[in-house]
């Protein structure tokens, strides 16, 4: 149903892609796939919860809090945990929660999440997804509602993993992460090749859950096995990307694009997060679109 109220599966199509949404899943994405069913992304996982989407939508931050909360301009935010199993408060509220439908086209949707809030923060949020050509573009707006404080989010798209998967995409530095998965160590790409999974395109056998950091706001996936390269472009302040898959054995890897990286609250000056007044807005775009694949040989 549409007119403000919870849906739970929107389909946007333009003929060349086809898009599901699910809007009581968190507001995340169930699917995308081209005209002919290939899959984009990769599609809904039945039992899993909102990591079972194709992609789920971060807000009021990204990834991990450590400590139990943050400390801002002299005052410590307590930051509840919000998921069974983790150790720390993760990814936000946002994907917990059902959004409203405000609007839906064949190809345009809108929908609202009027309640969001998680420990210190208050605020409401909008995504719109658009299809054009076959490439999505979502747009997510959070306005602050509360009193002054840090806000950041992103995008957490699931990806096909083959064996002939290969990423492309260039950064400056990647943060190491320790046993928690909370961030160690800064180190510079150029420095350390065997870090620069943007250049080599293999991901590694083992876990990979890192944040790159300057990334320039675009990636490729090459899916030689399903015929397409994917094509995904964030616009600024989203130039962190995590790229996270288990190891070689996973049928997935997932490309965050996020606006500061792992436990960016607990960091000095707090690098990439958006300190908005009570009524400001913070805006955050991404766009994924796919083409036939080429042998670059």
């Amino acid at each position: 149903m549409v007119g403000g109220k919870v849906a739970k599966r929107l389909e946007l199509t333009d003929g060349r892609s086809r898009v599901s949404l699910a809007p009581d899943m968190g507001g995340g994405i169930a699917g995308m796939w081209t005209k002919d069913g290939v899959p984009v992304l990769r599609p809904l996982v039945a039992g899993v919860g909102p990591f079972g989407l194709a992609s789920n939508v971060l807000v009021p931050f990204s990834n991990r809090i450590s400590g139990g909360g943050f400390t801002f301009e002299g005052a410590h935010n307590v930051v509840p945990l919000n998921l069974e199993g983790q150790k720390f408060p993760i990814h936000g509220d946002g994907f917990q929660k059902p959004w409203a439908v405000t609007n839906q086209t064949s190809i345009n949707a809108e929908i609202y999440l009027s309640d969001g809030g998680m420990g210190p923060w208050a605020y409401e949020a909008r995504q719109r997804f658009a299809l054009e050509n076959g490439r999505l573009t979502v747009t997510l707006s959070m306005t602050n509602t509360g009193p002054r404080l840090p806000f950041g989010g992103g995008f957490h798209p699931w990806f096909p993993r083959l064996a002939d998967t290969r990423l492309r995409f260039a950064a400056h530095s990647v943060w190491l992460e320790d046993a928690d998965h909370l961030p160690t160590e800064k180190i510079a790409l150029a420095d350390n090749p065997d870090w620069d999974v943007g250049t080599s395109g293999a991901l590694p056998q083992g876990l990979i859950n890192n944040a790159f950091v300057g990334w320039d706001g675009r990636a490729g996936f090459d899916q030689p096995s399903l015929g397409i390269t994917v094509d995904l472009c964030a616009q600024a302040p989203l130039d962190t990307a995590i790229v996270y898959s288990p190891d070689a054995q996973a049928d997935f890897f997932c490309f965050e694009p996020v606006s500061h990286a792992v436990d960016a609250h607990n960091q000095p000056e707090q690098p990439g997060l958006a300190v908005l007044e009570t009524g400001e807005t913070l805006t955050l775009e991404m766009q994924i679109g796919w083409r036939n694949y080429e042998n670059p040989a």
